[in-house]
């Protein structure tokens, strides 16, 4: 079992939304040290205030995690050993392919896949020396089925799904103690999906925000290698061995092909 008691906690995208709060659910469970790494130092500088609040302790890096040498170099100044790796950084254009440029998509890609790489290359050697460490991937829903105005974003999270898969079973013959976790959740209300709808609430709810982080810290603590959110996620991969226009048409039944139609993205100054 992974104890978040006492242990040294990195997170990525951790100045707002579910990284801000993994934070101060770590500090909740008496986190040894949080290391929280973002591009905004005004965000960053008002979660450690709360941490510490919560008597916690936090160290701020501002770092853009899609800039491999700024990885590397922020990595140095991580002098103490990380126990547990969160890749949370991660953001979403909400449009249609044809209408995002090409230097979003770009840019999408490198912070929601590329970072994955070199935040893991950058602090797995010492969890694989001291064969002991918890790596977590915030993947989503979205990259396990495709939805309208979500090209750009269901295909990085499918890469970070397909990444977390490849390294568990890399590290079950190489570090076996070394373990992952990688997370699925629906929309959640964090602010960064403002406007999307679900059809049916009560089996897939836009998810809380609070809830949803207890939920991956117990799951990081049980050593969960998946955590799907809501139980109705896990359904995907049984409804993909239906033909695809069946598959195609339950998601638009359930309302998935439809959830992006009213999305506005987050609102601003909203934290």
């Amino acid at each position: 079992m992974t104890e978040l008691r006492g242990a040294h906690v990195l997170i990525t995208g951790a100045a707002s939304g579910l990284g801000r709060r993994m934070a101060l659910g770590v500090a909740k469970r008496g986190g040894g040290a949080l290391s929280l790494w973002d591009v905004n130092r005004a965000g960053l500088d008002a979660v450690v205030e709360q941490v510490e609040a919560l008597g916690g302790r936090a160290k701020p890096i501002v770092c853009d995690v899609s800039d491999r040498k700024a990885v590397y170099d922020a990595a140095k100044r991580v002098t103490d050993p990380v126990d547990i790796l969160i890749n949370n950084a991660g953001v979403v254009s909400g449009r249609s392919l044809l209408e995002i440029p090409d230097e979003q998509i770009q840019r999408n890609l490198e912070i929601n896949v590329h970072s994955l790489f070199w935040m893991i290359k950058a602090f797995l050697p010492n969890m694989i020396e001291r064969n002991r460490g918890h790596i977590v991937t915030i993947a989503s829903a979205a990259g396990l089925i495709g939805v309208p105005r979500l090209t750009d974003y269901c295909a990085s999270k499918s890469a970070a799904v397909g990444l977390d898969e490849s390294l568990r079973v890399e590290l079950r013959a190489r570090a076996p103690r070394v373990r992952t976790t990688v997370v699925c959740p629906y929309y959640i209300d964090t602010g960064m999906f403002e406007g999307v709808k679900t059809r049916f609430s009560f089996l897939l709810p836009i998810l809380k925000e609070e809830k949803a982080v207890e939920k991956i810290l117990r799951a990081v603590e049980r050593d969960r290698p998946r955590l799907h959110m809501p139980l109705l996620v896990h359904s995907i991969a049984l409804l993909r061995l239906l033909p695809v226009s069946w598959f195609d048409a339950i998601a638009r039944f359930m309302g998935i092909s439809a959830s992006m139609d009213e999305f506005v993205g987050r609102k601003p100054g909203r934290p």
